[in-house]
């Protein structure tokens, strides 16, 4: 009876984000206006969220810098987004292949792909209009990221793709609301965030199943695997390139940031709603705890 009521809860809340998806979606294609000139003089994140704000380099940079700084720095943030969501496609696709196509479960998690395919086409077009290269994660990140879609299964999967999508959300909300950043930005971020909410609804719901079900031998596997992948992300959001890119010595300047407190503040305010949710849900403990201090997602 129990397994019942479990399963008529998650068709439940799949028809309900089934529907959700069908009365409201965009098309990146049609509902942005990519022929727009950017606006001079406006940034592509907020200024106190580029990773060497506050630094003694940041304090040396030209007004102009600082701007070219957020533009490659909002293209490495798409670029890594849209090399996480290709993974999460396959993930989900993985998801599908041992699951019953008819069960509305399965239906959401193909619309899910569906909705992140038109996402990733959207960060390639922005980083493509503002003349940035598609910086991505650094070699041995992108090669390790292959593994996740063969090691990463139960409530760590899904942890995980909620790390990436709610850390990404929180500073595309603050973004998409600051008139100091590029129209372009805060309509990307707009449609992210927008149909982004379901996503989050359907993970955060598959954790919590899947941690009711979790056996204490799989526990320690678990918290291992969410913290590992959730320190690569956040340590891959922004590539060093994009310091050489705006004429930084490159080793310089990601040292600067990774030992910059306001960056590591931005990290772990980014990160605040997700560490409670998975806290209060079991993941976080040992043996993860150093790779979630090297996160900057734990003090």
């Amino acid at each position: 009876m129990t397994r019942t009521l479990k399963v008529a809860d998650r068709e439940k809340t799949a028809e309900r984000l089934l529907n959700s998806s069908a009365d409201k979606f965009y098309d990146p294609e049609v509902d942005i206006d990519w022929s727009a000139p950017l606006v001079d003089g406006l940034r592509y994140t907020p200024e106190h969220r580029c990773s060497l704000y506050g630094t003694e380099l940041w304090d040396r940079m030209s007004e102009e810098q600082r701007i070219d700084l957020s533009r490659h720095e909002v293209a490495s943030v798409a670029s890594v987004g849209l090399w996480f969501e290709i993974l999460l496609m396959q993930m989900l696709l993985k998801e599908v292949y041992r699951s019953d196509p008819t069960t509305k479960h399965a239906q959401y998690a193909l619309t899910e792909v569906a909705d992140e395919c038109r996402h990733s086409t959207m960060f390639a077009r922005m980083v493509e209009r503002i003349g940035c290269p598609p910086y991505g994660p650094r070699r041995y990140t992108y090669q390790l990221g292959k593994l996740l879609p063969v090691i990463g299964y139960g409530p760590a999967l899904y942890g995980s793709i909620l790390v990436a999508e709610e850390i990404l959300d929180r500073l595309q909300r603050e973004t998409m609301a600051d008139e100091t950043v590029q129209p372009l930005v805060r309509m990307v971020n707009r449609i992210h965030v927008l149909e982004e909410a379901r996503h989050v609804r359907f993970a955060r719901e598959e954790v919590q199943r899947g941690m009711a079900k979790l056996t204490r031998k799989e526990l320690p596997y678990q918290r291992w695997l969410i913290a590992t992948t959730s320190m690569f992300i956040t340590r891959s959001i922004i590539n060093p390139d994009v310091y050489a890119a705006v004429g930084l010595d490159k080793d310089q300047a990601h040292k600067a940031a990774l030992g910059n407190p306001h960056w590591q503040q931005t990290i772990r305010w980014s990160g605040e709603r997700i560490m409670k949710f998975l806290d209060e849900n079991g993941l976080v403990g040992k043996p993860g705890m150093r790779a979630w201090r090297r996160s900057f997602l734990l003090g």
